[in-house]
């Protein structure tokens, strides 16, 4: 059977998908795509990957995509699902399935397979993930999901409690499709991930981890602090603290918690694209604010050496997420030096240029978004403070002018080296280090440009 002119809202699946949509059906058996590709295709927004559901247990879908010559790799057959490669495309195909009890709070205990793609459709998380289309038969859509696309909405299929008890990664799921989408949580099933957010505690933390990832992804993580702080605090429970508490400064007009919500979206909405690194130091920047708090004579709140502790804490907890070490690593050295003391003068700049320095660091990229999230800092503050910006922005243009004019902030980027010592006379040793450190100070603080000849000469030697 071929699907020439098949279309929804405008958008084709490819002809590898009809190939495999062709090829199940011949073999006697139903077949619809499901999920993200109906979904994106009543958006009008393009859709990547393909996913259908079949009648056919697997192991007879495998054989009738065999026969038409159609690759499978078989990808999660206790489900009932495999892999079709056709044309060098990948689509999941999975048998029509009920789901029983959920003893995890993840994975169900047991799978029926079922021969109604209603039984299908009614497993699924979200209305808008539990549409299915099919070239000839058109859209099936038992559960509101084009009316909630049009509504902007994120509705759980059934019983909003029942869907996140049975996995309650659904939970921040629910609230990434929301942030991407740019919808809100429908009523009820924003008060049920509220309710059950503490559920996450079942969850691995790198599966959290990557939902987190994916929600700051999207741009609108200041959203998801504000819309379903249960969520996230359950997610990073360190958070938790920050909530309502009064920093009592003439700086700020926010809580801890919403200071941070405003530094986000400050990173979020700004010209320059946010690196992962800089939103994760947006969203834990603060983190050691509760722990840190006093109050002065006149009763004014500070938080001495919070950015030190945050760091600590800020790894602890990526650590325990599972991201990547260099995301990590970056995203410490923000939270480090967010607070750090700064002047428009060469020798402060290369200073902090100096601090950042360390293998793999890409020590222009991570300058850019200290003065990112100091720029996000100030104007998550009290009004008064937003002047602080156009002095953050002098900074940055100095900073880039010290990359281009080859000015050192380190003994890689020193115009010298322990051979050129030696070449001046200086025997192999300790010595030789403690030179190149003197040079490398000569030079940040201005006494001295970043040239052979004058650095041996300010140390003597020629």
């Amino acid at each position: 059977m071929e699907y020439r002119d098949a279309h929804l809202n405008g958008s084709r699946p490819g002809e590898a998908a009809l190939r495999v949509l062709a090829a199940l059906e011949a073999a006697g058996g139903e077949a619809w795509l499901v999920g993200g590709w109906v979904r994106d295709a009543l958006r009008a927004a393009p859709s990547h990957d393909i996913d259908m559901c079949s009648s056919l247990p697997w192991p007879e879908a495998a054989r009738a995509l065999a026969a038409a010559g159609i690759g499978v790799i078989e990808s999660g057959t206790r489900f009932g699902g495999i892999t079709a490669v056709a044309d060098g495309v990948r689509i999941e195909v999975t048998t029509y399935r009920v789901d029983g009890f959920y003893g995890d709070g993840r994975h169900p205990d047991e799978v029926r397979f079922s021969t109604s793609v209603e039984d299908d459709l009614a497993r699924r998380d979200f209305t808008v993930n539990a549409m299915a289309w099919h070239p000839a038969r058109g859209l099936l859509d038992r559960y509101g999901g084009q009316a909630d696309l049009a509504a902007g909405v994120i509705r759980a299929v059934g019983e909003p409690r029942l869907r996140f008890s049975e996995d309650a990664l659904r939970i921040l799921r629910a609230v990434r499709f929301a942030c991407r989408l740019g919808f809100e949580l429908e009523g009820a099933t924003a008060a049920a991930a509220a309710a059950l957010a503490h559920t996450l505690d079942a969850i691995a933390r790198e599966r959290v981890g990557a939902e987190l990832g994916g929600i700051l992804a999207t741009g609108r993580g200041a959203f998801a602090l504000r819309s379903c702080p249960e969520v996230i605090v359950a997610a990073i429970p360190e958070l938790a603290a920050a909530r309502g508490f009064d920093q009592r400064s003439p700086y700020h007009v926010h809580d801890v918690y919403e200071h941070t919500a405003c530094v986000l979206e400050a990173v979020e909405t700004a010209d320059r694209a946010p690196s992962a690194a800089l939103r994760w130091a947006a969203l834990l920047h603060d983190v050691e604010k509760p722990a840190t708090f006093t109050v002065d004579e006149e009763g004014r709140g500070h938080f001495f050496g919070h950015p030190e502790r945050g760091e600590r804490t800020a790894r602890t907890i990526m650590r325990r997420l599972s991201l990547p070490d260099h995301l990590i690593r970056d995203t410490c050295l923000l939270i480090r030096y967010h607070d750090e003391p700064l002047q428009d003068t060469p020798a402060s700049l290369l200073a902090q240029m100096r601090r950042f320095s360390g293998a793999g660091v890409d020590e222009r990229a991570l300058m850019d978004n200290l003065f990112d999230i100091k720029r996000a800092d100030a104007l998550g503050k009290a009004p008064a403070c937003f002047s602080y910006v156009d002095e953050i922005e002098r900074m940055r243009t100095r900073v880039h002018g010290l990359f281009d004019a080859g000015a050192a902030w380190n003994l890689k980027t020193l115009a010298l080296n322990g051979r050129d010592l030696m070449r001046a006379g200086v025997e192999p040793g300790p010595r030789i280090g403690r030179l190149l450190d003197e040079a490398l100070t000569a030079e940040i603080s201005g006494a001295v440009p970043n040239e052979r000849g004058a650095l041996l000469a300010h140390l003597g030697l020629r």
